[in-house]
């Protein structure tokens, strides 16, 4: 078919068609101040689409074959990726030297951890995780499980390949520099020895299925994620994240985030590095559950 020259700018109705279908699929919300960012930004997918303009393309949205990779394809375009290694220090902290000690006594007779980074972006949160607790002799002999997920096949794929850019070593120091990334064409290569631990998966925040098979979690790391739902969605991912973690378990959000005014299920723990939240332990002969 020859290209049909997208017609007239997102109208108030289109826009409201299309935001609230992003809204329903993945919790990202939009309010009216956005009209423009979303008509500039989905422009471009007219004209990939061959689609004569936002009313056909909200059609192919719900209805076409593809509509959840478009969905995915856009979250690209309409969020903002940026991380790096080692990101927010005083966390980390907080989470090698305080929360890890108390889980690894916790969970001394079972001896594995199951660590889930959600809305990892290109996966150097994960990646972060796994040469932290490389570093523990501590954890020898333990299964460890680290997990990231991401709504963006794109930046799925990329956390799988492993090569990144100067960018992402804003914060990492040159000793791991050394012990775990080789150089390599267009940056540094992340090594097997990190690789291996860490599961990168494609997954929406609110596919209530997805996260069951998920299994419970003792740590969530969950950093500038929440910052792009609206209240109704905070409360309903946080729920999720109750629901996946063992009693006892933790919670770890950006520092500009908080559940105040979404959730009274966790308790606000004052640890000397940093502030998180822990789910409340019940324990059954002595196991938390």
């Amino acid at each position: 078919m020859p290209y049909r020259e997208p017609e007239l700018q997102l109208t108030e109705e289109e826009f409201r068609l299309i935001r609230d279908l992003i809204y329903n699929h993945c919790g990202l919300f939009f309010d009216s101040d956005s009209k423009y960012l979303l008509d500039r930004r989905l422009f471009q997918r007219l004209a990939h689409h061959n689609l004569s303009g936002f009313r056909e393309y909200y059609q192919f949205l719900k209805y076409d074959r593809k509509k959840e990779e478009e969905i995915s394809d856009i979250m690209d375009l309409l969020t903002t990726n940026e991380t790096y290694f080692f990101r927010e220090a005083f966390q980390l902290r907080a989470f090698t030297d305080e929360i890890l000690p108390e889980l690894m006594q916790l969970k001394q007779r079972e001896r594995t951890l199951r660590i889930w980074s959600a809305g990892c972006s290109t996966g150097e949160e994960p990646y972060t995780i796994a040469m932290l607790m490389l570093e523990l002799d501590c954890f020898q002999g333990w299964r460890i499980e680290i997990v990231g997920s991401d709504i963006s096949q794109r930046v799925v794929q990329h956390a799988r390949k492993g090569v990144y850019g100067k960018s992402s070593f804003r914060a990492t120091e040159e000793r791991y520099l050394k012990r775990f990334f080789t150089e390599t064409e267009g940056g540094h290569r992340i090594c097997d020895e990190v690789r291996e631990r860490v599961t990168i998966s494609q997954m929406n925040l609110f596919d209530a299925n997805r996260l069951a098979l998920l299994g419970k979690m003792d740590v969530i790391f969950c950093r500038n994620v929440i910052i792009y739902f609206d209240l109704a969605s905070k409360k309903r991912v946080i729920e999720s994240f109750h629901n996946s973690l063992r009693g006892g378990g933790y919670l770890l959000l950006g520092h500009s985030e908080s559940l105040m005014n979404i959730s009274t299920a966790f308790a606000l723990k004052h640890l000397k590095n940093d502030m998180v939240y822990q789910k409340t332990s019940v324990t059954c002969g002595g196991v938390a559950k």
